[in-house]
């Protein structure tokens, strides 16, 4: 089937106008995505940095080296940066509180930024 001469280089004008949807909403997802993934390492790794600090024989600074290490791992250490442990009540018992504060760059390539802010806890350990 031949097409009409007036419709020559319309599949390249509809090819542009659905990238032009599709490219902003591949682009969304990804970050999203990025952005789960990122907040969840970094809760994942403040709680385990507050058990860690909980048991008894290590402290508050422990849990935090443990967290950043943990991080480092997983991730990057850019997002380990701000890390801070100190003891804290935990459903009315003595506990540790590891907090990571980072920011998300747009699609991890910079630009502006998303910021997360995740606290592990985790009751302390008593002697027998």
């Amino acid at each position: 089937m031949r097409r009409r001469p007036d419709q020559r280089g319309s599949a390249v004008v509809d090819f542009v106008l659905v990238l032009v949807v599709l490219v902003p909403i591949f682009l969304g997802i990804l970050q999203v995505a990025l952005v789960l993934l990122v907040r969840n390492t970094l809760a994942s790794a403040a709680s385990e940095g507050a058990r860690y600090a909980a048991t008894l024989d290590r402290g508050p600074a422990d849990g935090a080296a443990r967290t950043r290490d943990q991080i480092d791992g997983a991730i990057s250490g850019r997002f380990a940066r701000d890390v801070s442990a100190h003891p804290a009540t935990v459903e009315g018992a003595p506990g540790v509180a590891v907090t990571v504060r980072a920011v998300v760059p747009a699609l991890g390539i910079g630009g502006p930024g998303i910021a997360l802010e995740v606290t592990g806890r985790a009751v302390e350990e008593q002697p027998p």
